[in-house]
């Protein structure tokens, strides 16, 4: 994947146009639960972008608004569970998914109201992000996290979360002197039904981090990045609605976990920083402007190609960075 091509999620089945016209090969589709944030970081609007720019159209559920600037959250306001559930129930009638993408949920109660809607459709891989919530009071917290591991973790394909995040969430009792390796959260994670783990952020020698899928068995796939002098919100929103588009067309888990570390890698190094607080990524980072002396090999609005998913064939290729 180059800096000037744009990503693709290949295409869905045909739909048809009215009478007249050529049928157009409709994009596959993946419906994301998320919260809303102004923020444009995370939460809904980084789902929508990001599986845009893969290729792919975004079904965007509301569960939640959060009120946040750039650097925290402050506080958050629900929705209730059936105004969830319609807002899902009313698109799948008429529109087929072909993955699934979970952010916050806002409550247990729309947990379940989310939870009952994937349990209908148990062929769909389900990618689960589960996200820092430390700004919930402990109370809030542990209920959430509860519903979470009972009612999401069963039906989900790949859980998606940063080292800490999973260990305090999978393994809350660990104290050993060295951190949970993935496997041991893959098993963790398995307990309750979850099929693999895509654990990131794990803190290595000389300023890299190691990003981990694994299951109960072992690691699977995984790629080593610098670790970023900046802090970012939205990342792990990111990757797992990458992951989700990839898998929407059906590609294999290890070959899409690749791909779509590598769109966050270039996301990432392409970031900016639009208010005083954190740098949000740049989903959008192949259709900059390229370095002078590089070949445009496509350009948005081009017809789309198939993505490569191979791990070898997705080395990150750093966009100029514009980091400010």
């Amino acid at each position: 994947m180059s800096k000037t091509t744009a990503p693709t999620a290949a295409a869905a089945d045909p739909t048809l146009l009215p009478e007249g016209q050529e049928e157009a090969q409709a994009p596959a589709c993946v419906m994301s639960f998320n919260a809303s944030e102004a923020s444009g970081a995370s939460g809904l609007a980084g789902d929508v972008a990001t599986i845009a720019a893969m290729g792919a159209h975004c079904l965007p559920v509301v569960t939640a608004i959060i009120m946040r600037d750039t650097a925290e959250a402050f506080e958050h306001h629900t929705l209730d569970a059936d105004t969830i559930a319609e807002q899902a129930r009313l698109i799948l009638e008429d529109v087929p998914v072909t993955a699934w993408k979970v952010g916050f949920l806002g409550s247990p109660e729309g947990v379940s109201a989310v939870a009952e809607v994937l349990s209908d459709y148990p062929d769909v891989p389900l990618v689960a992000y589960l996200p820092n919530v430390s700004w919930l009071d402990e109370e809030q917290q542990q209920s959430y996290l509860d519903a979470f591991r009972e009612l999401v973790l069963p039906q989900t394909h790949v859980l998606v979360g940063n080292h800490k995040t999973l260990t305090d969430f999978l393994l809350p009792d660990w104290d050993a002197d060295r951190p949970a390796s993935p496997r041991e959260l893959a098993v963790a994670a398995g307990q309750h039904g979850a099929a693999h783990v895509l654990v990131t952020g794990i803190g290595l020698a000389n300023q890299f981090v190691d990003n981990v899928l694994a299951n109960p068995q072992g690691p699977i796939t995984g790629e080593k990045f610098e670790r970023f002098e900046v802090n970012f919100i939205g990342a792990g929103d990111t990757l797992s609605a990458s992951l989700a588009a990839l898998l929407s067309v059906g590609a294999e888990i290890h070959s899409a976990v690749g791909e779509a570390l590598s769109f966050l890698d270039q996301a990432l190094d392409a970031g900016f920083r639009p208010g005083m607080g954190n740098a949000i990524p740049d989903r959008f980072f192949w259709a900059l402007p390229p370095e002078e002396g590089d070949e445009i090999e496509a350009m948005p609005g081009a017809a789309p190609e198939a993505p490569s998913l191979s791990v070898e064939d997705t080395a990150p290729t750093r966009p100029p960075r514009r980091m400010h």
